[in-house]
């Protein structure tokens, strides 16, 4: 894992859910670390199917979840007239990794590595 910190991208949430071992190892490092993962809220819409989500729930407990500003808002709309991307979920996964320097945990590397590259930045993806 490589970055300051750690955004998870809507795959990440489903993946715990599933009690997927990466996503559980990469969870426990991170929190073992001192880092606390970040979830756009847009991420945990997606992911959120009601209840009981125990798994996801307990991962949740150590993540802090990032609402949507006016300011972020604005910034995804440039990234997607740059990235020709419309996922206003992925764009903000991008947009706030970019902005924290996180490596992001997704299953959807290609989208999240194509908003970045559109950008010209350089993002550490991890795939669950």
């Amino acid at each position: 894992m490589s970055g300051d910190g750690l955004t998870y991208d809507t795959g990440a949430l489903v993946a715990a859910e599933r009690d997927d071992r990466l996503m559980w190892s990469l969870h426990r490092a991170a929190l073992v670390r001192g880092v606390t993962p970040i979830v756009p809220a847009g991420a945990l819409g997606e992911g959120w199917r009601g209840g009981p989500q125990h798994r996801l729930s307990r991962m949740l407990k150590g993540c802090d979840v990032e609402p949507l500003t006016e300011g972020q808002a604005r910034a995804l709309g440039v990234l997607a007239a740059q990235s020709g991307l419309s996922d206003t979920v992925d764009l903000a996964v991008v947009e706030g990794a970019l902005r924290r320097n996180d490596a992001v945990i997704t299953s959807n590397h290609k989208d999240i590595q194509l908003a970045a590259d559109s950008v010209r930045r350089r993002l550490v993806i991890h795939s669950v």
